[in-house]
């Protein structure tokens, strides 16, 4: 079989596939979320589309879990750089959690659908704006939006959206020094004229886990020349095994388990403080920003940084 039957059988098998789960859609009752992510991240953002469409109920208006699955057909879209379906869906999805803000309150349940469909469809809808070539546009509905849902469970996710837009280039934004873990107080007169790398971690973070001992590798390479890196935290109300606790206990866990020992947060300033993480965007730990010497921000970004990356930039700035 030559290539083009390969990719020929290839696509049947999909369509095929996409055929029978939309047949089984017909007939379910709960959305169908975790095959929406998947046909997302596996860039297929027609099959997402055909499947939702096809499970979608037709004789009501849609709730918060069914709104929470469309926004994962915009995100498909977005994903895939469909940028007029993800807009399509994003707005349609947003217009339905207008709806839902009429009838009851964002926040009844921070982590029930609500808060999450309406998260991901301005974040879409400022993605789509940006890829359109308007990052104004972008950055100014973002800030409305933030405006608009401050102090809410989303502050945080479009704060992170509108920094990762605006903010490099951009002098770093105060922090709040907050209460200090461990030893090392941090002080604004220790980060003048010197490169900052603030990393901002959780206690039950396993990719903070793996961020770690790089970290503390750059900080032994370029201390000497200036580097000084910073860990702001917050608390979660839990401790270990996701077992609830008061701010006292989990404080002393995180210092017990996660500081004293550690060979980076014992040697760097920890601020514990929950404003930091909203100013800052920090909805997907670990959160990297990196500032130089004159104070402005080199580098914003969620998520693992390899060492090699985070060295060339380093060396840059130092």
């Amino acid at each position: 079989m030559g290539l083009n039957g390969i990719m020929s059988s290839s696509l049947m098998l999909t369509l095929a596939l996409a055929a029978g789960i939309a047949m089984q859609a017909a007939n379910v009752t709960e959305p169908p979320i975790k095959e929406l992510k998947e046909f997302a991240f596996s860039q297929q953002p027609e099959t997402a589309r055909s499947l939702f469409e096809a499970a979608r109920p037709k004789d009501r208006p849609l709730g918060a879990e069914w709104l929470a699955a469309m926004s994962w057909v915009a995100r498909a879209g977005a994903i895939a750089g469909d940028w007029d379906m993800a807009a399509d869906y994003a707005e349609e999805t947003l217009k339905g959690c207008e709806r839902l803000l009429s009838q009851k309150a964002l926040d009844m349940d921070p982590n029930a659908p609500f808060p999450i469909a309406l998260g991901a469809a301005i974040e879409t809808l400022a993605k789509f704006y940006d890829a359109k070539g308007d990052r104004g546009q972008a950055v100014a509905f973002l800030r409305d939006q933030g405006t608009r849902f401050a102090g809410t469970s989303v502050e945080t996710r479009l704060n992170k959206n509108l920094l990762l837009l605006d903010l490099a280039g951009k002098p770093m934004p105060r922090l709040d020094v907050g209460q200090p873990l461990g030893t090392v107080r941090l002080d604004s007169a220790d980060l003048k004229d010197k490169v900052t790398l603030f990393f901002f971690w959780a206690h039950w973070c396993s990719d903070c886990r793996e961020q770690k001992p790089i970290l503390a590798e750059l900080q032994r390479r370029y201390a000497g020349r200036g580097l000084v890196i910073v860990a702001p935290t917050r608390l979660y109300g839990y401790v270990r095994d996701g077992r609830d606790a008061g701010p006292v206990e989990e404080q002393a866990y995180i210092v017990a388990e996660h500081v004293r020992e550690n060979p980076l947060l014992s040697a760097v300033p920890v601020p514990l403080s929950g404003k930091n993480f909203v100013d800052f965007g920090v909805s997907t730990t670990p959160t990297l920003v990196l500032v130089d010497r004159e104070g402005i921000v080199s580098l914003y970004h969620p998520g693992n940084v390899s060492g090699e990356e985070l060295a060339e930039r380093i060396e840059e700035l130092l």
